[in-house]
């Protein structure tokens, strides 16, 4: 009994050491079979495809892979990165940065929510098709330009409704290669020197131009455009003069509100929000109207708030911003800094630093899905940001910044 208990431990031990064995093996196997670290070339092709998901959204396929990785080999350090990004930003091999990433980024602009969720529309396609063909981008409030869909079975491009870019986002039409450019005087009847880029587009107009007192379309082209809201813009220094009828001086009994709060946004707003004074979005007929030498009944509401108030006599306006806390957003010395009309105006605002830091730091947060805090990212942002005056072409901005960030 004794010894065959002794001789099934030794079949057990027996076993029991080959199974050992024959896992160190495998071990030392995989080991073996995996090198110490990666090659140029797998390098490379991770380089490449981060750059293509952060940019397209999608991985690329294996041609587009490929061509990416020969660039970047090809041409080592940025030059390289810069090519490769260059594959995934051009229409035909990287659609979807048109009509996912592209108009994900740009239809929260389009709408008071700011969401995502809300339909494609003018406002956004211009921007696409401005980005997809060059089009220096600092006319995006100044240009008479509208960009259409070129796709069957689309309802015609209208003044008064939004349908012929929601059905072609719901067919599914491919942006990055139906995009059209025309004219909004041709394709809305508006007078050339009534159109400012987005600012006139149905989409904007209808978000931003709708009731109220268009103040609205003053504060979200500086949130949309220049990355700030009115209350990082406060400044109660400059003059108070041009300030409207409607904004009571003592609001609640108690001047020191209107002092203190409303003057800081108020005096700088309302002399450039006159800009807009001949425009309205009707209601009823669901379009922008424009009025040349007619103030909207809108700037005159509430009169009885301050009746010494100022009263809008047309659509001249100044920037005061120019002296005080804001002139460090970077206003050109090449302009004059008042004229008349929405067009001049949207001139300003896209002339200055911030303009361009702006689209810069909202590339930035869309391809690196970080806004740029570190010294590192912010040396980087500066100096893109630099480049980008020297053009406004936005899609070298992509470019640059997917090439500036394709492993962190």
């Amino acid at each position: 009994m004794i010894m065959q208990t002794v001789g099934n431990e030794s079949t057990r031990l027996a076993r029991r050491s080959s199974a050992v064995a024959a896992a160190v093996a495998l071990t030392l196997l995989a080991y073996a079979a995996t090198p110490a670290f990666a090659g140029p070339t797998d390098q490379a092709a991770r380089q490449a495809e981060r750059i293509y998901e952060r940019l397209a959204g999608v991985k690329p396929s294996a041609t587009v892979l490929n061509q990416m990785t020969t660039a970047i080999i090809n041409q080592p350090g940025q030059p390289g990165l810069l090519a490769a990004a260059a594959i995934a930003t051009d229409k035909t091999t990287a659609p979807t940065f048109y009509n996912v990433v592209l108009k994900n980024m740009v239809i929260p602009w389009t709408n008071r929510n700011q969401t995502v969720f809300a339909p494609l529309n003018d406002y956004a396609a211009t921007v696409i098709g401005m980005v997809r063909d060059n089009v220096p981008f600092n006319t995006v409030l100044s240009a008479d330009l509208l960009y259409t869909v070129s796709a069957s079975g689309l309802p015609p491009v209208a003044a008064n409704n939004n349908n012929h870019y929601a059905t072609a986002e719901a067919n599914g039409v491919d942006l990055s290669t139906t995009l059209q450019a025309t004219t909004q005087s041709a394709a809305y009847g508006l007078p050339t020197e009534a159109t400012a880029g987005v600012i006139t587009s149905f989409g904007g107009a209808s978000a931003f131009f709708i009731n109220g007192t268009n103040r609205a379309m003053f504060r979200f082209t500086m949130m949309n455009h220049m990355c700030n809201d009115m209350p990082t813009l406060m400044d109660t220094s400059r003059p108070t003069d041009r300030i409207r009828q409607d904004v009571a001086r003592s609001p609640g009994g108690d001047s020191r509100i209107f002092l203190n709060n409303c003057v800081a946004c108020h005096s700088g707003m309302d002399p450039m929000a006159q800009a807009f004074a001949y425009y309205n979005f009707d209601t009823t007929a669901n379009q922008l109207v424009y009025t040349p030498g007619q103030v909207q009944p809108k700037y005159l509401i509430n009169a009885t708030n301050f009746p010494q108030g100022f009263v809008t006599p047309d659509n001249s306006w100044s920037n005061r911003w120019r002296q005080g806390p804001n002139s460090v957003l970077g206003w050109s010395s090449a302009l004059p800094g008042s004229g008349t009309g929405a067009k001049s105006w949207g001139q300003e605002i896209a002339a200055s630093t911030q303009f361009a830091a702006c689209q810069v730091q909202k590339v930035f947060q869309t391809v690196c899905f970080r806004t740029p805090t570190s010294a590192a990212d912010i040396a980087t942002a500066a100096s893109i940001t630099s480049s980008f005056q020297q053009g406004y072409n936005l899609k070298t901005v992509f470019q640059q910044v997917a090439a500036a960030c394709p492993g962190s």
